[in-house]
């Protein structure tokens, strides 16, 4: 409420001249010398409702909560070639060790994954920039993409598609020969 003179002093004047304060009047005007015009000259200067502080209250639960998301984030991406370990057990189960077309592309995909998430390993850095743990979470993602890698070896090997045996090299050694074979609890 301002007086008749433009002063903004909140209080109410009445038609014979006296002032009088009424009980749910509140001064909004930083000092009552300025005039009205001064107040929307100086836009700086606005007023602010009561309780109001212009000051941004800090909201540590929110950025706890985002903290954590992000490690758990950064955690799941450097756990995920470990929890792609007993899928690969039961594939290399299932496709048995006979050398056809199934088993082969099932070795081919077991060995290309890790390779290929070995090569991308920048990239999976700069995933876990954000991470206090960095270093932990880069170190378990390379052990298990090397175990994927030695799963899919073990696979060759137990079908007999890597060349472990002299023979395998060289032309005039003979393979080896079986003594003997067991099968079902007889000797042939």
């Amino acid at each position: 409420m301002t007086s008749p003179g433009g002063q903004g002093t909140g209080v109410l004047t009445s038609r014979g001249g006296g002032a009088r304060r009424m009980k749910w009047a509140l001064e909004l005007s930083l000092g009552s010398t300025r005039s009205r015009g001064d107040r929307q000259s100086n836009q700086g200067d606005a007023l602010y409702p009561v309780g109001y502080s212009d000051k941004p209250v800090p909201d540590t639960s929110v950025q706890e909560t985002d903290r954590n998301l992000v490690e758990k984030r950064c955690w799941d991406v450097a756990l995920g070639p470990l929890k792609q370990i007993p899928m690969n057990l039961f594939i290399m189960y299932m496709s048995g060790n006979t050398i056809s077309i199934f088993p082969i592309m099932m070795v081919c995909m077991m060995a290309w994954r890790p390779i290929q998430a070995l090569m991308s390993m920048s990239a999976t850095f700069k995933l876990l920039e954000s991470s206090s743990q960095q270093w932990l979470q880069g170190l378990v993602y390379l052990i298990g993409n090397l175990l994927g890698s030695a799963l899919a070896i073990y696979k060759c090997q137990s079908m007999g598609l890597l060349p472990t045996h002299s023979s395998d090299w060289l032309a005039f050694i003979e393979p080896a020969q079986r003594m003997e074979v067991m099968g079902g609890g007889m000797i042939l």
